[in-house]
């Protein structure tokens, strides 16, 4: 033991100079003006391998940020190594957030199926390499799915019209057991209704707290769910009484809402629709809704017809007719001089409310203070 207390001794100060040597040589380099940059490193100006330990292993050749595809398509991931003296053990490749394949050699590349791509919207792609054990510097981009169907163009014909309150700022509409029931917006008017379809007469009013923007209502089960736009909080209550049972929260703004088995679906102005688990009130899926050329925003009030979502378009006169499976649009129903311009007060503001009468497969329609409710049949 003092043997080896002397060695160290006499070895110690050799370790001070050795070390003090190593930092002024690792000094002198830094400062010798050679530049940091990796922007000109070729095949053939090769580093060693602890100087590479950060550089990017690999370079996604193609696909190029935002490409564009199509519904159902499959694409090619196109890979280049960085370096020939530095092969990655493996890469992963990864399509919305799917392993696709992981590449362990020559050729740097593989397909992802159709199978992948069922549905519509911005999808992150990004490859992984892994060299002695680490990530070595992720490589992501977006690409872009369009629907794979250019979307008809529907017409209708009006089977019936009905009063409606033009007080009534629409913001939701549902039909259950022969009633409408029906949520209002804006500050101090805001309210859910249970209304008489014929007469137009309000049964049952609740009106909210005067800060509160009601959006859209749905039913489910024997409860109704209603959000508000901003405020990030709604509200659920028994159908018969309209006596409040629980409040929900949600980190989005709250448009429209409509009930699709056990799930409840919202959209927020956006082109995205959320689909909710009811008991808790917690987002299990979504959609990004796209026709085959752009995304579709600003979907308003929801009701699911058919195996269909309807969304009206906030600001126009159609009504998207979406695939809830994939987010594509199927069609737009063109609702274009349906409540004739001379009819309209001059509070009157956009279609807005959708109904169905699942059982006599009626549809409702109307808009913020309009005049009328209106039964109508699609024309294709």
């Amino acid at each position: 033991m003092e043997e080896n207390q002397q060695e160290m001794k006499i070895n110690y100060p050799r370790y001070i100079i050795s070390l003090s040597v190593l930092l002024l040589l690792a000094w002198t380099i830094s400062c010798s003006g050679r530049s940091g940059k990796q922007e000109n490193v070729t095949h053939s100006e090769l580093p060693a391998k602890d100087e590479a330990a950060d550089l990017n292993l690999i370079k996604l050749v193609s696909p190029e940020e935002n490409a564009g595809f199509k519904l159902n398509q499959p694409f090619d991931v196109v890979l280049e190594l960085m370096f020939r003296n530095r092969i990655p053990d493996s890469v992963a490749v990864i399509f919305d957030g799917e392993i696709v394949k992981v590449i362990k050699s020559d050729p740097w590349r593989c397909s992802v199926p159709r199978e992948m791509t069922g549905s519509t919207g911005r999808k992150a792609l990004k490859v992984i390499a892994y060299k002695d054990g680490r990530i070595q510097n992720p490589v992501a981009r977006f690409l872009v799915f369009y629907s794979d169907v250019v979307p008809e163009i529907n017409r209708y014909r009006v089977i019936n019209s009905y009063p409606h309150d033009t007080r009534a700022f629409t913001q939701g509409l549902f039909y259950d057991n022969g009633l409408l029931y029906e949520s209002t917006g804006q500050e101090t008017e805001s309210s859910i209704r249970e209304v008489e379809i014929a007469s137009g007469k309000v049964l049952r009013q609740l009106n909210l707290e005067s800060s509160l923007f009601g959006e859209g209502i749905t039913l489910y089960k024997d409860r109704i769910f209603q959000v508000t736009w901003r405020s990030k909080v709604g509200f659920v209550y028994e159908k018969q009484t309209f006596r409040q049972l629980n409040k929900i929260y949600y980190p989005t703004e709250g448009w429209g809402l409509t009930t699709i088995g056990d799930k409840i679906v919202m959209s927020d102005g956006s082109n995205i629709l959320y689909f909710y688990e009811p008991e808790l009130f917690t987002v299990i899926s979504k959609i990004e809704v796209y026709d085959n050329e752009k995304k579709v925003d600003s979907l308003n009030e929801l009701e699911y017809i058919n195996g269909e979502i309807w969304a009206n378009i906030w600001m126009t006169d159609q009504i998207a007719r979406i695939d809830p499976s994939s987010g594509k649009v199927i069609a737009y129903l063109d609702l274009q001089g349906l409540l004739p311009q001379n009819e309209r007060s001059p509070d009157a503001e956009v279609l807005n409310g959708i109904a169905y009468d699942k059982d006599l497969k009626r549809i409702f329609v109307t808009g913020k203070r309009w005049p009328k409710l209106y039964e109508i049949k699609v024309t294709e």
